[in-house]
């Protein structure tokens, strides 16, 4: 279940975190002064976009698909995977999220179940190898003078040859080359995080795009391990780090991060 809810804490020190997520850094680059709302002074997130919990809905649904062959049984029915769709839903206090204006639960209810069917047809539901961890929780210190990085990855999968990571992602429509781009970040902190695993098998890393669409799409996309570009994401890690160590919290208004921001009016009194 998601805690849409966190209990209000007392501000503590950024410095006193012993772990960074990439979901963590890239909310401070999107919006230092909501990164110290939620992660310093822990305020309640009063509301919560409908996109979001359709997605981690969805990604529940898959989850459960990988559990099953993980554990050795038949793939799950759609029926199934809906179920447990539903479930994330029952388990959401619906008073705090915000849907859009066309937006619904019951209208997203055909929507998931395309997406699910999708799921089941395309490729990624049948996974060539071995799974070997499904949701798997690594951390390590990667990045020096930083907090360890705490990962959760959705699928690990072992060939003769190859260790494969798989991020699942829903989106609008499908993703550009630029896009996938601008997200590789996390797939290439991540190959910091299981290298160890398989140091004799080469790695592959990839994103699993799910479309919202009449007709969804469920597309791979390959992202390379390559050094620099690694070594580029460390320094950023640490240099976004440093920022919050020194405790750099400051509004980054825009549309794009206001409009659905569950922080806004303790943003507007905020003064510095």
């Amino acid at each position: 279940m998601i805690r849409l809810q966190p209990e209000p804490r007392d501000a503590s020190a950024p410095t006193e975190r012993d772990y960074i997520s990439y979901s963590s850094i890239s909310a401070y680059q999107s919006c230092p002064l909501r990164w110290y709302f939620k992660y310093v002074a822990g305020l309640p997130e009063r509301s919560v976009s409908s996109s979001l919990v359709f997605g981690s809905a969805i990604h529940r649904s898959v989850e459960h698909h990988f559990n099953e062959l993980l554990a050795g049984n038949e793939p799950p029915t759609l029926e199934a995977l809906i179920g447990e769709y539903d479930r994330h839903w029952q388990e959401t206090d619906e008073s705090i999220v915000k849907f859009g204006k066309e937006d619904g639960r019951e209208s997203l209810g055909p929507l998931a179940q395309r997406m699910l069917a999708a799921f089941q047809a395309s490729t990624l539901a049948r996974p060539e190898g071995h799974i070997i961890g499904v949701e798997e929780q690594l951390r390590g210190p990667i990045v020096p003078g930083c907090p360890d990085v705490l990962g959760r990855l959705d699928l690990l999968v072992e060939t003769s040859d190859e260790l494969i990571v798989t991020d699942l992602k829903t989106a609008r429509s499908r993703w550009s080359s630029e896009q996938v781009d601008d997200q590789a970040g996390q797939l290439l902190l991540y190959s910091e995080l299981v290298r160890h695993l398989a140091p004799q098998k080469r790695l592959r890393l990839r994103f699993a795009v799910v479309t919202k669409a009449k007709q969804p799409s469920v597309d791979l996309h390959e992202v390379a391990a390559d050094p620099k570009k690694i070594d580029r994401t460390k320094r950023i890690v640490e240099r976004v780090w440093r920022a919050i160590a020194a405790e750099h919290f400051f509004p980054s208004p825009s549309p794009m991060n206001c409009g659905g921001c569950p922080f806004r009016e303790p943003c507007r009194k905020w003064t510095g």
